[in-house]
């Protein structure tokens, strides 16, 4: 399709029609209108070829509309030509999130994210076909809880203390650990987008401000590596909470890796990965240790539609241990996740996931890091520890600036042989309502109820109840 003679009639009649009103306009004013007009119908052009390049057509050859009148002096041609250099808008319908996990996520030739469909606040770098974007949000919390939760700053379920001298005490806690910054830079190239990602967070500390590394990753039309989100996770059915630690059933786990997307069809993709391993074993002693022979392989299959998508997502990995005497094994473990989310209109959206596997504690939000993918029996034989859980989260949209949330999850660890001690980690349940108010589009305000219950292999258990506020002000909305 030739769209030259409408970019030349549209840059003419917006040209004529101020000067037929206003005759006593200058030529000056009416060469900037025209200008005005010719760059905004280039960024129209630039969107559309992407557009067809991800539907696999070839954009038709065509003239650049800024030719027919000269650059102002002193400025850069690509400055004054806005470029996106994305792969196509997403097909998902556009959605608000306050932790925002969806900007991070790596997706087929780099496609726009939900959460930001527009991808607004990219700047030309001089000289080149280069676009980037300083991003993140500043965000307070304060935190008030009817005990102790083992944790002041995240509500995780599986730190809740059981028992104690001071268990019922009290605690109220403000802290900004969970400000984000991020850096994007996205160029057009002739084997796809090129996408550069990196964002910190300040949760690298217990008891201070560290900044943390969360994401650093380059992505090529649709070939990842880096360090990031799991391939075995999906973003966009995370819950929009304002407790940064979310359901404990909901698999997130941010890890080094590289994988490849490969599209089957409009809106559907597999997803092949190769991720570092990590075997977490519980009850390692003297001089065992844990050992990774082989990287985690995960594949993922998604499916992106109008009104939401579905993800079935499969780990293998093999999880062992080398002891101080003879012993020692190696077992192949794995898991499952369904995930997706349903818009039912503007105002309702349905977020959920179901997880279950032997050996992926690893990779789920609560027991990630405690050491659940197994134990070691009394005879020396590596035993995987089966988990199993799920989640959903309801948004409703009250108004343009007004929405809440109403999530739960649960969480379970079995002990099938008795390979687990009685203080060990049995169930978790977690639940949270909140009512968010936006006035502007980088300020949001809201209070948040918790409820958290933990239960041990034992039989003891503990809840603990939070109230949470939050101020956020994000830099780029």
């Amino acid at each position: 399709m030739n769209r030259q003679p409408l970019v030349i009639a549209l840059a003419v009649a917006s040209g004529l029609a101020p000067g037929l009103a206003l005759s006593q306009d200058s030529v000056t004013t009416l060469r900037d209108e025209v200008r005005r007009a010719e760059q905004h119908l280039e960024s129209l052009n630039q969107r559309l070829d992407a557009l067809e390049r991800s539907q696999g057509r070839t954009p038709p050859p065509r003239t650049s509309t800024a030719q027919t009148a000269p650059a102002p002096q002193g400025t850069n041609a690509a400055a004054s030509t806005p470029n996106i250099a994305a792969g196509g808008p997403s097909i998902l319908p556009p959605r608000d999130s306050v932790s925002d996990p969806s900007i991070a996520a790596s997706r087929e030739n780099s496609l726009a994210s939900p959460t930001d469909p527009d991808l607004k606040g990219f700047i030309a770098i001089p000289g080149t076909e280069t676009m980037i974007r300083i991003g993140g949000y500043a965000k307070l919390d304060a935190i008030a809880t009817n005990r102790p939760a083992g944790d002041d700053d995240q509500f995780i379920t599986s730190e809740f203390p059981v028992d104690g001298v001071h268990r019922d005490t009290p605690n109220f806690n403000i802290h900004a650990k969970q400000t984000r910054f991020s850096i994007e830079a996205r160029r057009p190239t002739t084997r796809g987008v090129l996408r550069f990602y990196l964002e910190n967070d300040f949760f690298g500390s217990s008891d201070g401000y560290e900044f943390r590394l969360r994401h650093a990753y380059g992505q090529l039309g649709n070939t990842y590596a880096g360090y990031g989100y799991s391939s075995f996770m999906d973003a966009d059915s995370l819950p929009n909470t304002l407790d940064f630690e979310g359901p404990g059933s909901a698999p997130y786990l941010l890890v080094a890796g590289i994988h490849h997307i490969f599209s089957i069809g409009k809106g559907n993709t597999l997803t092949l990965a190769a991720e570092a391993p990590q075997s977490q074993i519980y009850n390692l002693t003297g001089d065992d240790i844990a050992v990774e022979r082989l990287p985690d392989v995960t594949l993922a299959a998604r499916m992106e539609r109008g009104w939401g998508h579905l993800q079935l997502s499969g780990v293998a990995r093999s999880v062992g241990y080398d002891g101080d005497n003879e012993f020692g094994e190696d077992v192949l473990g794995g898991g499952l996740q369904l995930s997706g989310s349903i818009n039912a209109n503007e105002n309702n959206l349905w977020v959920f996931g179901m997880v279950a596997g032997k050996g992926i504690a690893r990779y789920t939000t609560d027991i990630g890091g405690s050491g659940y993918d197994a134990a070691i029996g009394p005879d020396g034989d590596l035993e995987l520890l089966t988990s199993y859980g799920g989640f959903f989260g309801y948004t409703h949209n009250w108004n343009q600036d007004w929405s809440s949330n109403l999530v739960f999850g649960q969480l379970n660890l079995s002990n099938k042989n008795d390979v687990l001690a009685g203080d060990a980690f049995k169930r978790s349940r977690y639940g949270a309502l909140n009512l968010l108010w936006s006035p502007a589009p980088s300020w949001t305000m809201g209070v948040e109820l918790l409820f958290g219950q933990l239960l041990l292999q034992d039989g003891r258990d503990a809840d603990v109840m939070r109230l949470q506020g939050s101020l956020q002000y994000s830099f780029v909305k």
